[in-house]
């Protein structure tokens, strides 16, 4: 359990790792909720913003960040395996910009 997040942690390979499961549990602590109603908020939260973004909208937190979708022109590429040279298709991609409260709390 990290000291100031409150969040449990696993390491994989020398990196901090943060699941849904940690999420859910440190909401639950947080907002005294039993970790169910926790995780429907949690889930509740995320398919709020995956349904926004599926209809391009914005969605802004204010001083956590911004997720957008944007898209992805095509272009070409190489395969790493072999060399050989591919197209790839154009897609849409979301894109997160942190907002200045989250940057100053990591640093």
């Amino acid at each position: 359990m990290t000291a100031r997040s409150g969040l449990n942690t696993h390491v994989r390979r020398g990196i901090a790792l943060v699941n849904k499961n940690d999420l859910i549990a440190a909401v639950a602590g947080s907002a005294d909720l039993t970790r169910a109603k926790a995780g429907d908020a949690v889930e509740a939260v995320l398919t709020a913003i995956g349904d926004a973004l599926k209809r391009r909208d914005e969605v802004r937190l204010a001083g956590f960040g911004t997720f957008v979708a944007a898209e992805r022109k095509a272009g070409t590429g190489r395969n790493p395996r072999t060399g050989e040279e591919m197209q790839i298709p154009a897609s849409t991609t979301v894109r997160f910009k942190a907002g200045k409260g989250l940057k100053d709390s990591v640093n």
